[in-house]
């Protein structure tokens, strides 16, 4: 049989499809693999460029296929759809990943560790219990203010409420219900702090988490989340890269020599995004409460509204979050301003 040269994998649950090429580009495998036979498959071939999709389960693929000598490149699934051809079907797909992975203008995702996998999951297991706290919360608010019994926004007044529940002539009927809720409040409350703690603890020990620290707005959460997301901030060729990658630059849609810049695009990690658009309102209003300067931030805020100036404020951020990692240096506050 032909040399194979390169090989797109389309993932799957329990079948993956498999399409190689030679040195030519005449196609000389289409098959098949269940999931147990994709160890055995890629051992016995000779080493080769294998692309896959990045999806869930990619990056452990990537991990085990490179340790048979596999040079292994990860790819944004809306960087292959312009490759496939007709109807979507797994051969199609395969196919068009074989394709996409020799374009010299291709961009790949870095594959990531287990250790930096297993940091990522902590954010977003925090994040899961934060989304429940919030509907724990809101359905505490809604029981109780069914009874006229309300309080002030905000996690930390949720306490109040419950003890003006205890106390108020409720029947009996509701105090099992409302028990039930605030014991599921504590005891998230307690597993975001316990994770939250985890984090802090990364924060300080990771190397570049710290000096990621040293930018204003972004504290242990955001650095160990951009960190982990951005072992290797190479394959973004300039700093506004990064930022578009984050969906904090305008969505261009120009034509015929006219410019036309709209909103913020919202690709990419939504979760990043809100980190540094949070940290961004932070800053401004620390900045508010000030003495009025000839800063830029302050400039901006004469010009535009809070919202606006705090996502030209993230995107500085991101752009300084590139040129930190980059450079592997630190937050210079004159220099900045």
């Amino acid at each position: 049989m032909t040399e194979i040269t390169t090989v797109g994998v389309d993932l799957a649950k329990s079948v993956f499809q498999v399409h190689g090429v030679d040195a030519e580009g005449a196609v000389v495998l289409r098959r098949q693999l269940r999931r147990n036979q994709m160890l055995e498959f890629f051992q016995r071939l000779a080493p080769c460029l294998v692309g896959i999709e990045a999806c869930a389960g990619a990056h452990h693929w990537a991990r085990e296929l490179g340790k048979f000598g596999h040079d292994v490149r990860l790819m944004p699934p809306s960087y292959v759809k312009p490759y496939v051809r007709r109807g979507k079907t797994d051969q199609a797909v395969a196919e068009a990943i074989c394709e996409a992975v020799t374009r010299p203008s291709m961009r790949f995702v870095p594959v990531k560790s287990e250790e930096t996998q297993a940091l990522l999951m902590t954010h977003k297991a925090r994040e899961f219990l934060v989304r429940q706290l919030t509907q724990v919360t809101n359905a505490i608010r809604a029981h109780l203010g069914e009874f006229g019994l309300v309080a002030p926004k905000g996690v930390h007044n949720v306490g109040r409420l419950l003890e003006a529940g205890e106390r108020a002539d409720l029947p009996a009927a509701a105090r099992v219900p409302l028990r039930l809720l605030a014991d599921q409040f504590s005891e998230t409350r307690s597993k975001i702090d316990a994770l939250t703690k985890d984090i802090r603890r990364e924060a300080e020990a990771g190397e570049a988490a710290r000096r990621l620290q040293t930018i204003p707005g972004i504290g242990p959460i955001t650095a160990t989340a951009l960190a982990a997301t951005l072992p290797d901030v190479t394959g973004f060729r300039t700093s506004r890269d990064l930022s578009a990658w984050l969906g904090l630059t305008p969505k261009p849609h120009s034509s015929g020599g006219k410019e036309k810049l709209g909103r913020i695009s919202k690709m990419g990690s939504r979760y990043l995004r809100r980190l540094l658009y949070l940290g961004a309102m932070g800053v401004i209003s620390a900045r508010r409460r000030g003495q009025p300067g000839g800063d830029w931030l302050w400039r901006l805020l004469q010009r535009k509204t809070v919202k606006q100036a705090a996502i030209a404020l993230a995107n500085r951020m991101a752009r300084t979050v590139w040129a930190l990692l980059r450079n592997g240096t630190s937050y210079d506050a004159a220099h900045a301003a």
